[in-house]
């Protein structure tokens, strides 16, 4: 068994192989043809807006109607929780040790025009949110069946992101968890597997209030210190910034290449990891972006076209310095966490490896939980059977945290990139032809906000649409 889960696998090959096709041919030309045409077509929203994302952070309560529902605040911390995870940490060395320094500058870009992906998705979310039991709910699978009107494709996007947040994405963030406490304390992968399942499955159990809870406190508490220490590591190098910013881009377009082999594998793990930590255009933000209580769509897309910007350009962008400045992306046979940790532990000594492996167990953990809900959510959507349910958190919060503790690091995120791709390219194509929606939605929000008043949706602004979530 043990060799099944190793990184020159039989199987670890095959996925390889396959993701390596989707990610060199089909998806790359989708991400960067839509995120360009929804920055071109919504005249830049993720720039000429900014200002009104931190200023909607406040703005809900979660009441609706005389029920409490998830809060805009909430809503964003679930869908930073699952985006503020081992990308951040992991991910970003993985793209430095593979695709070499120049890799952080396609991660930047990506993320720069992917926020007016984001900005669609989870706007289309909020317009075709439906109510719940407890709370909204909604995401792909609902703006597509009701928008596109196609109910095969959004039984398909249920099932790859069930299979690729609830139990492939889960596996990587235990394998890095693992794999810190493993450099730090010398801990058992198994032993730690074990206690981590128990852990997930206690609030997992608890239902989308409770994760949504768990959120809001680990996220500003985990991202605020770990900002803390690396703005503190950016100090001590300020001198050095000039030349980081230059390696990047030059690195970038093949100019001085120092791991990789070429642009190719540049650009490819710039964008892979990039997508894998913002996940913009992905189809998973929109999920929680429909649980929120608010008076116009157009708000919770703002909200989380934020939450790509606080994740890439800032959190992603504070661990490739950290590296970068340490200099041991250099030294050869690191990658995953452990060089992230290396890096810290040549800036500050041994407390920065046992930093990061607190760090990363506080994201990867609320990572878990928020990825799990991702799946669940669209369980739902497929079968209201309460067995089902049951054995989807058994899967997604014990059995793959576990398998995720024992397997290699290459498998777990091969499969995690396989999933990824053909998730993404499903919802791609779903708002692009819904995004029309979404500009319109656009343009009354600036017309009510250019009249002075506080944007509400009214269903007789898309009178032409089947809406059951709004009144």
């Amino acid at each position: 068994m043990s060799d099944l889960f190793s990184a020159d696998s039989w199987l670890n090959r095959v996925v390889t192989a396959s993701n390596d096709f989707l990610w060199s041919y089909i998806l790359i030309a989708l991400l960067i043809g839509c995120a360009l045409y929804f920055t071109l077509r919504s005249r830049g929203v993720q720039f000429r807006m900014i200002g009104e994302m931190f200023r909607l952070l406040g703005d809900s309560t979660g009441r609706h109607g005389g029920q409490k529902h998830i809060s805009s605040f909430q809503a964003f911390a679930v869908s930073v929780a699952t985006r503020v995870g081992t990308g951040n940490l992991a991910g970003v060395a993985t793209a430095i040790a593979v695709g070499g320094p120049g890799a952080v500058f396609w991660m930047w870009i990506i993320a720069l025009l992917g926020s007016a992906s984001a900005f669609v998705e989870s706007t289309l979310a909020q317009l075709f949110k439906q109510r719940g039991r407890h709370s909204f709910i909604g995401g792909p699978a609902y703006y597509i069946l009701k928008g596109l009107r196609q109910p095969w494709l959004a039984a398909l996007f249920a099932v790859l992101i069930s299979l690729t947040f609830g139990l492939s994405y889960n596996s990587i963030q235990s394998n890095t968890i693992c794999s810190a406490l493993n450099v730090a304390f010398g801990l058992n992968p198994m032993v730690a597997g074990i206690a981590l399942a128990l852990l997930s499955l206690v609030v997992i159990f608890g239902g989308i209030h409770r994760i949504a809870k768990v959120s809001s406190i680990l996220v500003p508490v985990m991202a605020i210190g770990y900002l803390i220490l690396a703005l503190f590591v950016i100090c001590r190098h300020l001198d050095l910034i000039p030349q980081v910013f230059t390696l990047i881009v030059k690195d970038a377009f093949g100019i001085t290449q120092i791991a990789g082999g070429g642009i190719g594998a540049t650009l490819m793990n710039g964008i892979k990891r990039g997508l894998f930590s913002n996940e913009a255009g992905e189809g998973s933000a929109p999920n929680v972006a429909a649980t929120a209580s608010t008076s116009h769509p157009v708000k919770q897309g703002l909200i989380q076209a934020l939450g790509v910007f606080t994740d890439t350009l800032v959190v992603c962008s504070c661990t490739a310095f950290i590296i970068l400045f340490s200099g041991v992306e250099t030294q050869g046979g690191l990658n995953g966490i452990a060089l992230t940790q290396a890096a810290l532990e040549s800036e500050i000594g041994r407390f920065g490896s046992i930093f990061v492996a607190v760090a990363i167990l506080l994201f990867a953990y609320s990572s878990i939980i928020g990825n799990y809900y991702y799946g669940a959510a669209n369980i739902h959507f497929l079968t209201r059977k309460k067995w089902v349910i049951t054995v989807y958190r058994l899967l997604s919060g014990g059995v793959m945290v576990i398998f995720g503790a024992l397997a290699s690091l290459d498998l777990v995120w091969s499969l995690g990139d396989l999933f990824m791709a053909l998730l993404t390219a499903c919802n791609l194509y779903a708002i692009a032809r819904l995004s029309k929606y979404a500009f319109r939605l656009l343009d009354d929000y600036r017309a009510q906000k250019k009249a002075g008043q506080n944007p509400v949706f009214r269903r007789e602004t898309l009178p032409d649409l089947e809406l059951e979530g709004w009144d």
